[in-house]
């Protein structure tokens, strides 16, 4: 009888995954529809591109990305064998190449991304139909994390758009004035890139805008042995699509736009002044600023450096050139987001305060919510509450008081960072003296 009750047990908890999994699949896939179909109609109210259009474009017309397609395609591949991945590639290289060539004789521009979504797309269907057990599972699992990364970015374009019609007014004048507390970093970095000539500033803008491409390279490093020896608990591409589903909502709230567009010569005649990077605006009381309603206001926080540091984090578990790569991107993305004219210099605290956050909610779930999470993910969540309503109502006093204003904003994320790096990555004598006995008693 007991044996039977156990055999029922298991029988009912083996079954209970085939039943809990199609219901969030279902839900996932509804919710993407739905944010697709959503983005579509808004585009059309707003008379802006929308996500399904663009998406159409990517399977016969001109792709507005040529990284995003292939790195969510480059991503879905973690799941397949090599010799699958080497026909999916070429396959892909060559439905791009015809429509390189195609659009080259039309005149049309020079751009690549239809193959992989072709071929991705033709993947799916192959593992839905043909294949079955553990194999179908884990590509069907890789698959869906590619398509969220093409979904994701289709839907954050559209976003970007509302945010520029919900938003008439911008809160750039804050963000700056409280920048002087930070040096106004922004300025500084903009004028030294300017200096250091045009390898540099080529450097720093590719490395901003290919983002992805290194995203990629540490998930595919993180989940190379998912077809052999499982999914791991935690990796990149979790914090990287919460942080993209997280982040944005910001922009509404606490709508900004940058110096170089506030402060420079890309403001289409609603900059405060053309003075970006050349000379620092003077410490005035601070009014929200009228905008057009052409430009995202996708500023406050810079999900570029949350992203960018999320990528450093996941990087130090890897090898050197993994470890060194990540720095290199982060380091280079820091320079670019602010010598770009892109953020101010506390956008990317608020958007370091962001990822250590999340990737605190995210990491290690084994643990469960235990004291130590439960009291980083609250210091990060009162820490980045705090940043935005220092900057929107206490801007004058931070310019007013640097010293001050700047070692509490530094030495408070410097406290968060210590925090994090004693949680998740230190190693404290009780747990060599636990590995220790583990060692001794096998």
């Amino acid at each position: 009888m007991l044996v039977n009750d156990v055999r029922a047990e298991q029988t009912a908890a083996a079954g209970a995954v085939p039943r809990t999994r199609p219901v969030l699949m279902w839900g996932a896939a509804a919710a993407a529809i739905f944010a697709l179909v959503g983005g579509e109609l808004m585009a059309a109210h707003i008379s802006a591109l929308g996500p399904l259009t663009s998406l159409v474009r990517d399977y016969a017309g001109t792709p507005k990305s040529a990284t995003t397609p292939w790195a969510g395609f480059l991503l879905a591949l973690v799941g397949f064998a090599n010799r699958e991945r080497i026909a999916a590639l070429a396959a892909a290289v060559g439905i791009d190449a015809i429509f390189v060539t195609v659009r080259t004789l039309e005149g049309r521009p020079f751009t690549v991304g239809n193959g992989p979504t072709i071929v991705l797309t033709a993947l799916a269907a192959l593992v839905v139909l043909r294949w079955s057990g553990t194999r179908r599972r884990t590509a069907l699992r890789t698959i869906t994390f590619g398509a969220l990364l093409i979904f994701a970015t289709k839907v954050s374009e559209i976003w970007l758009d509302i945010t520029a019609w919900a938003c008439p007014t911008v809160l750039d004048p804050y963000v700056e004035l409280a920048d002087h507390a930070l040096g106004n970093p922004s300025w500084l970095v903009g004028q030294a890139l300017d200096a250091a000539g045009p390898i540099p500033l080529g450097v720093v803008r590719w490395v901003y805008f290919e983002l992805p491409l290194a995203a990629i390279v540490v998930a595919a490093w993180q989940l190379r042995h998912v077809t052999t020896r499982g999914w791991p608990r935690h990796y990149l591409v979790r914090t990287f699509l919460t942080l993209g589903l997280v982040g944005p909502i910001w922009y509404v709230v606490f709508p900004v736009v940058g110096p170089i567009l506030a402060y420079g010569p890309m403001g289409h005649g609603f900059e405060i002044a053309n003075i970006w990077p050349d000379a620092i605006p003077t410490a005035e009381p601070p009014a929200p600023l009228a905008f057009d309603a052409i430009t995202p206001r996708n500023c406050m926080p810079s999900l570029h450096t949350a992203w960018a540091l999320s990528l450093f984090i996941h990087s130090r578990r890897g090898p050197a050139w993994l470890r060194w790569g990540g720095a290199f991107w982060l380091v280079c993305t820091l320079i670019a987001t602010l010598g770009l004219g892109a953020h101010y210099g506390i956008d990317l605290v608020v958007g370091a305060t962001l990822c250590l956050t999340v990737e605190s909610a995210l990491r290690d779930p084994d643990r469960g919510w235990d004291r130590a999470r439960v009291r980083l993910v609250a210091a990060g969540a009162a820490l980045f509450a705090a940043l935005l309503l220092g900057i929107r109502y206490g801007a004058e006093i931070m310019a007013a008081h640097p010293v001050p204003a700047c070692g509490t904003v530094l030495g408070a994320l410097a406290a968060l960072v210590a925090l994090f790096y004693r949680t998740w990555f230190a190693t404290t004598p009780s747990e060599v003296d636990t590995a220790a006995r583990q060692l001794a008693g096998r």
